[in-house]
């Protein structure tokens, strides 16, 4: 397997395991048994890196992460979240955000029981506060690293601006935000900044909640608990106007007999050598074709025959709905 280095020296496989789909969000929770084989089974072939949340669920993704990987737990890299306001007894969504520093650590310690560990090697503020000072958040994860509880800080749908305050602070390891050819926007400044400063990135939603694979059209119909119901991008008008996006990725995916989620991918990781995309599965099989695109070489030909396709390619509908996009620092 193949690394990379995120940030002050956090060197993980060059494609880690976004686990929330397992547990919520993208429908009903799969099989237990088998989620806790598959993520085992990933770290057979090479994976090092999975990430989770307090908020799947909540906390049903983070106890089941920390079952899995108990037994290979030194083996391993686990990033978690903190940032939202839900009760730490009931799991309970009071709504909105919640990184005053008590609660930040608090939810460190209640994390590190249920990954059944004595440590989060990354933990990332899952949201910026609008009501806590980044410095105060910083500081507070200053903190847990200090007592090492926490090894690295790490920062998700952050602006700019909050990145290089909050690295002031404490050095940022990662930053965690939606890239990918079906959502661009990182291209725009947070990529250069984050070159600046050394910090590494990892692409949430790096095959666009599936629809880059080429397996969803607007025919395609998610159950009544997917999120992607409530997402505009995914309206069926939408998809069908999006699938010239996909067309592009599959005219080269044929050509390099790849499939079009491995070329998306693949593109991810040839735009800079510390991005670490975290594509989510349930299936064993998707998750071995994933792993298969950090073999698969695109030269500057097929990149440039990307671009040139995609320019001619208008996205239609927001990445996410307008209630989560203003809870965004993006």
């Amino acid at each position: 397997m193949k690394t990379r280095i995120l940030g002050n020296g956090l060197n993980v496989s060059a494609l880690g395991l976004g686990c929330m789909g397992m547990s919520a969000a993208y429908g009903p929770a799969a099989d237990k048994a088998e989620m806790i084989a598959m993520m085992r089974n990933a770290r057979d072939q090479g994976v090092t890196f999975f990430d989770t949340a307090e908020a799947y669920g909540p906390f049903v993704n983070e106890d089941l992460v920390g079952e899995a990987l108990q037994p290979i737990r030194d083996e391993v890299l686990i990033a978690t979240k903190f940032g939202f306001d839900i009760d730490l007894e009931t799991g309970e969504r009071r709504g909105g955000t919640n990184s005053r520093p008590e609660h930040v650590k608090a939810v460190a310690d209640a994390a590190l029981k249920r990954l059944r560990t004595d440590r989060i090697d990354l933990f990332y503020q899952h949201r910026v506060d609008p009501n806590v000072p980044i410095e105060d958040v910083a500081g507070a994860v200053k903190d847990l690293i200090a007592q090492g509880k926490v090894k690295h800080f790490g920062l998700s749908e952050a602006g700019v601006n909050t990145i290089r305050r909050a690295h002031a602070v404490q050095p940022v390891t990662a930053v965690q935000s939606e890239y990918s050819l079906f959502w661009r926007g990182p291209e725009t400044e947070l990529l250069d900044v984050l070159e600046e400063l050394g910090i590494g990135f990892v692409p949430f939603s790096p095959l666009g909640a599936g629809f880059l694979t080429g397996r969803i059209d607007e025919t395609t119909t998610f159950d009544a608990s997917d999120f992607r119901n409530a997402v505009p991008r995914f309206s069926p008008q939408a998809r069908k106007a999006n699938m010239a996006l996909v067309d592009v990725i599959r005219t080269v995916a044929e050509r390099k007999h790849a499939t079009p989620a491995q070329v998306a991918l693949a593109w991810l990781l040839a735009q800079r050598p510390w991005i670490v995309p975290i594509p989510g599965t349930t299936k064993p099989h998707r998750l071995q074709e994933n792993l298969g695109a950090i073999d698969l070489d695109l030269t500057a030909v097929d990149l440039a025959e990307i671009d040139a396709g995609l320019a001619n390619v208008t996205v239609e509908g927001a990445r996410l709905p307008e209630a989560v996009l203003k809870m965004t620092g993006l």
